[in-house]
């Protein structure tokens, strides 16, 4: 059987993080493993009675093949919500609705990848971008990001030495660490890319959820013609929708429908129209705002539970806003290790090493706080610095 399977998908590993989650069904275990936006804010009765108007007014069309582009409302408010938040002037022809931005990457992916081109990956970087991108098998240049941004004398390196076609950064709250690039990091790395061949891919799926601090310019504004941007609603109204977007130039959108056509025809209609729906009856900023003040409160007290009970030495960072923070373990501890020892004591988070190209343990590890109210996130961070501290 082996020998039936391409070189391309024996290539991918499974996600660690789908893995661990197998770990966290037992419900006794505290989790701070997965990337989930807390279920008690998903708009509920909304969504039902948008479900109930929508099929009550439309029913026979919503459950018809539709365009690949994606419905043309749902496209509208996505343009018209750049131009409010962000003062970008962005034509509804250049969006493209997917099936979650997770499906944005792998279009990307077939777009441009060929096996062996040069890719430019945040080190450490986001897991499903690095498993969608390994499908098409072609060389990750990692390059570190701090609190403030991207290594930009390594990304010079990378650019004088190599052709690279992308850079996929996020940069806003980024997945894994939660640091954000300052408004001076983005304007270095653009004017890098501006003579350059590369394009930006600036995904950006937590930007809404800020929670402190201020909106800092889009890559799309400083590198018009050489950006996409990537969105979802996955973490601002509910992830079992599955409805992301791309943002690109017309020429790159004219490829990018074509893949997509080859994917699946179009997404979800029925989802684009009740989420569309959803968006036009209620006050979509008021409910972000609701969940950014819990998110807010749930990282204070997971911050204030490591300086409580983690080791002295143990570094972390202090995000903005979206739903993760990233922890550095003293020089020489495995976060596989402590992964092990922590299960024990029933608590999960992510170990670092998935989180890089090339390495094959470290110490580093991703906590998530959006999933676990403010009591049990105390708990779980004093169970973990135990464990912590039996690893010393």
């Amino acid at each position: 059987m082996e020998n039936l399977f391409s070189d391309r998908i024996n290539d991918v590993p499974k996600s660690f993080i789908r893995e661990i989650l197998k770990v966290t069904i037992d419900s006794s275990i505290i989790s701070f493993a997965g990337g989930l936006p807390n279920r008690h804010f998903f708009p509920v009765k909304a969504l039902q009675q948008a479900a109930h108007d929508v099929f009550e007014e439309a029913g026979n069309e919503i459950l018809q093949y539709a365009n690949s582009e994606g419905y043309l409302g749902l496209r509208q408010f996505i343009s018209h919500r750049y131009k409010q938040r962000d003062g970008l002037d962005i034509p509804v022809e250049d969006i493209l609705i997917t099936t979650g931005s997770q499906q944005g990457l792998d279009l990307l992916g077939k777009t441009f990848l060929n096996e062996g081109d040069d890719l430019i990956i945040e080190e450490p970087g986001y897991l499903g971008a690095i498993q969608a991108f390994a499908m098409y098998r072609p060389r990750f240049h990692p390059v570190p990001v701090t609190e403030g941004g991207m290594n930009i004398d390594k990304l010079a390196q990378i650019q004088d030495e190599r052709q690279p076609k992308l850079l996929y950064t996020v940069t806003n709250f980024q997945n894994p660490s939660g640091i954000s690039y300052n408004n001076a990091n983005r304007r270095a790395v653009a004017e890098l890319i501006r003579t350059s061949s590369c394009l930006i891919i600036q995904d950006d799926p937590y930007g809404d959820l800020r929670f402190s601090g201020e909106r800092k310019i889009s890559f799309k504004r400083l590198l018009p013609e050489k950006t996409v941007l990537l969105g979802s609603f996955s973490k601002i109204v509910a992830p079992a929708l599955r409805l992301g977007w791309l943002a690109a130039p017309a020429p790159i959108m004219n490829k990018l429908v074509i893949a997509k056509q080859a994917a699946d025809l179009h997404s979800d209609y029925l989802a684009q129209r009740i989420l569309h729906r959803f968006l036009c009856d209620n006050d979509i900023d008021a409910h972000i705002a609701t969940i950014i003040a819990q998110y807010g409160k749930q990282k204070e007290a997971m911050i204030g539970a490591i300086r409580d009970f983690f080791p002295a030495d143990v570094r972390f960072t202090n995000p903005e806003g979206g739903m993760f923070l990233w922890i550095t373990l003293p020089e020489g501890m495995s976060s596989m290790a402590l992964f092990e020892a922590a299960i024990k004591q029933k608590v999960a988070f992510v170990p670092g090493t998935p989180f890089y190209v090339d390495r094959k343990d470290s110490n580093t590890l991703r906590l998530n706080f959006s999933c676990v109210d403010e009591q049990t996130i105390v708990e779980g961070i004093k169970r973990l610095g135990q464990s912590i501290k039996e690893l010393v």
